[in-house]
């Protein structure tokens, strides 16, 4: 009998002692996604990512080491849809940043995109997302 009464407090203590630490591991399962391109287009560097958190999609684009001024054309889709086509302009620093959000869809997610200077050459990328 007090054998017993042993185990059961011990069982008790694990589980008391356990329990704040099993809360405080995040899940893998839960934890944010996130892929990255990096290439070159003519002088720049084009930095594709995208991260998926909270049910949304995070897409971002940045061109830096550009000339200052040189125009950008930047497309981006999502399963094929485009979802932005934008001129841009190259800052004092060379820099161009994009940044949109997109909602999950059903099964897998492919994006891609295109970055062209304007009256130069053009490059595109893909990411896929489970």
């Amino acid at each position: 009998m007090f054998h017993n009464a042993r185990r059961t407090a011990a069982v008790a203590v694990t589980a008391v002692i356990g329990s704040p630490l099993a809360l405080a591991a995040p899940a893998p399962a839960l934890a944010d996604v996130e892929r990255q391109r990096d290439f070159r287009v003519a002088e720049a560097r084009v930095d594709f990512s995208v991260e998926k958190e909270d049910g949304r999609f995070k897409v971002e684009v940045d061109i830096d080491e550009a000339l200052q001024g040189t125009r950008w054309r930047v497309t981006l889709r999502h399963d094929g849809e485009r979802f932005l086509q934008t001129v841009r302009t190259a800052d004092d620093d060379g820099d161009v940043e994009i940044d949109r959000s997109r909602r999950d869809t059903r099964g897998g997610d492919r994006f891609t995109v295109t970055v062209k200077k304007i009256a130069g050459p053009g490059k595109s990328r893909t990411l896929r997302m489970r």
